[in-house]
């Protein structure tokens, strides 16, 4: 059987039976299936339904809190499989803390968002991280301070991720590399 006639299966921990992917339905391009996968069969969670509550829209005078800002990230979507990053539970609401700060007189407020890569060698961490990162500064107003990180002991490298992760040296330089700047907006699409 040729490699794009095999289908992608993944298991789900709320159903007995595999979920199967055809290939015509796996969104990444083929030079990527040809790959070995890191993870070649992540464990799928049931998500529950969205709010229907508007979108967090930039505003100093909104308070928001760990929910609002889970809801703009649960649906960035991995850079490996066709699924989010809360179906893979890479992302959860507990893992999420949203603290308003008071310096000199000005309110900021730090947002820190914790995620958990499905498997511990895992070298997409700093792509998913990054994504997290780019969805949040796009979507949260200038005075908002973000920290993304991995879950301690979730990690092989945790330490030097982290600190990748929230080097904005190393962020900018990230986003104007083209091909990977296509790959962060292919995760962050809708």
């Amino acid at each position: 059987m040729s490699h794009e006639q095999q289908k992608y299966t993944s298991f789900s921990t709320t159903k007995k039976r595999p979920r199967e992917l055809s290939p015509d339905t796996n969104p990444h391009p083929p030079q990527q299936q040809r790959r070995e996968l890191i993870n070649p069969s992540p464990v799928v969670y049931f998500t529950k339904p969205r709010s229907k509550d508007p979108p967090l829209v930039p505003d100093v005078s909104h308070k928001f809190n760990a929910s609002d800002i889970f809801d703009v990230i649960r649906d960035i979507k991995d850079p490996e499989h066709p699924f989010t990053l809360e179906q893979l539970n890479i992302v959860n609401k507990h893992l999420v803390k949203v603290e308003e700060q008071v310096y000199g007189g000005i309110k900021d407020i730090l947002v820190t968002v914790q995620f958990t890569p499905t498997v511990p060698h895992c070298s997409l961490a700093s792509l998913i991280g990054l994504c997290i990162r780019t969805k949040l500064t796009r979507e949260l107003s200038k005075n908002t301070k973000i920290i993304v990180n991995i879950t301690p002991g979730s990690h092989n490298s945790v330490l030097e991720l982290n600190r990748q992760l929230n080097d904005k040296e190393r962020i900018i330089a990230a986003l104007e590399n083209t091909s990977l700047r296509k790959i962060v907006e292919n995760c962050l699409k809708d």
